[in-house]
């Protein structure tokens, strides 16, 4: 029997589906928190992983998270594994040439991104013509071809039903040395 941590990690949402799986504090000092079961963050996973397959991207393509660490963060990630997506991390210190080489040299067909990396990700996007669909997380200005993320989770259904999953999916990971 092969798995991979899709695999894995609903194994642990089937066994333990009330248990917490998240706290994260959004804003530190003020007290705001966002917490999650395990169940609910296994069906913001599938949200985000039939949004992306229903936006035409295919298994083994690749997704660049270019966001701080946060719920969006994991649910996106747990969403790339469950559709058989490669999710690739992006600095979010990059500026506009890094990304721009990052973005093709990682070959991203997707991207999700903070609200507030949007005049940077704007500018690096001519030169990533592979690049094809975005999701943008949060504020800051909006970017016209960029689906807001709440709205890309709600746009998905909840369920799983995902085509089988293979043992050798990936997760790639960029260092530019910082």
């Amino acid at each position: 029997m092969e798995y991979n941590l899709a695999d894995l990690f609903e194994s642990v949402v089937d066994a333990v589906p009330d248990r917490e799986a998240l706290v994260h504090l959004d804003h530190p000092g003020t007290g705001a928190e966002r917490r999650l079961t395990y169940a609910e963050l296994d069906a913001a996973a599938n949200r985000v992983a039939h949004h992306l397959i229903d936006s035409g991207l295919k298994p083994g393509e690749h997704l660049g998270l270019h966001l701080y660490n946060g719920v969006e963060y994991l649910q996106t990630v747990l969403g790339c594994l469950k559709a058989r997506l490669v999710p690739v991390n992006v600095n979010y210190r990059y500026v506009e040439d890094e990304l721009a080489y990052l973005y093709r040299d990682a070959d991203l067909a997707a991207l999700v991104f903070d609200g507030e990396f949007t005049d940077r990700v704007a500018a690096a996007l001519p030169r990533a013509p592979q690049l094809r669909h975005l999701i943008r997380v949060g504020g800051g200005a909006a970017e016209p071809h960029a689906v807001p993320f709440a709205e890309a989770a709600a746009s998905g259904s909840p369920a799983r039903g995902f085509s089988p999953r293979s043992a050798d999916d990936l997760f790639i990971i960029y260092t530019g040395g910082t």
